[in-house]
C-alpha cells in the first residue's frame, strides 16, 4: 500500500508548478496545458482540480491574503521600522503572488467596486496609511509611497534571486527611504 506524501500530492504539485510558471511568464501567458506539461499530467487532469484557471490563482493568493490580514492586525505601537521589516518579509515571502496580483490582476486605482483590484487597492491604501501616519505632510506622503514602490518593485522583479538576499537588501533600502 502506498504511503500518502502531502508534499507530493497532485494538487500540491499543480499549485507549485502554477506558482513557478505564473512568476516566470505571468498569469495571462500561462495556460492549464502549460501547467499540466510541467507536472506531467494532462490538461484534463489539471482542469479536474482547478477549473477555471481562476481557482488556481485564488488558491495561491489565499495564504498571502491571510498573512496580509495578520500583518495589518499587528500593532507595531508606532515602531515604523519594525513595521517596514515585517512588510518586506511578507512581500518577499509572497513575491510570486504579489507579482501575480500587481502585474496580472493590477489596475487597482481604476478597479471597479467588488473586483479583485478593489481589494488590492484597499490593502495597498492601508499599508500606505500605516507608513505615512495620521495627517502626513507632503514629505511623509512621498516617503510612504516610495517605500511601497521599493518593496513592490523589488519583490516582483527579483523572483529568481534568493529571498534572503532580496529581503536583507530591500529592508536596508526601504529603511533608508523612510528615514530620508
Amino acid at each position: 500500500m502506498a504511503t500518502f506524501d502531502p508534499g507530493n500530492d497532485t494538487r500540491s504539485r499543480i499549485l507549485a508548478a502554477a506558482r513557478e510558471l505564473f512568476a516566470e511568464r505571468g498569469y495571462a501567458a500561462t495556460s492549464l496545458a502549460d501547467i499540466a506539461a510541467a507536472v506531467g499530467l494532462t490538461k484534463t487532469a489539471v482542469a479536474y482540480h482547478f477549473h477555471p484557471k481562476d481557482r488556481l490563482a485564488a488558491e495561491l493568493i489565499t495564504p498571502a491574503a491571510e498573512d496580509m490580514l495578520r500583518l495589518l492586525g499587528t500593532d507595531f505601537e508606532g515602531d515604523r521600522p519594525a513595521y517596514i521589516r515585517a512588510l518586506v518579509s511578507f512581500a518577499i515571502r509572497h513575491r510570486t503572488v504579489i507579482r501575480l496580483l500587481m502585474e496580472d490582476i493590477g489596475g487597482a486605482d481604476d478597479a471597479p467596486p467588488g473586483s479583485p483590484g478593489e481589494a488590492i487597492r484597499t490593502f495597498r491604501d492601508e499599508l500606505y496609511a500605516r507608513l505615512a501616519g495620521a495627517d502626513p505632510d507632503d514629505a511623509s506622503r512621498v516617503r510612504a509611497w516610495a517605500v511601497l514602490g521599493c518593496v513592490q518593485a523589488a519583490a516582483v522583479k527579483t523572483v529568481e534571486v534568493p529571498g534572503e538576499l532580496v529581503e536583507k537588501t530591500v529592508v536596508r533600502a526601504a529603511l533608508a527611504i523612510y528615514e530620508s
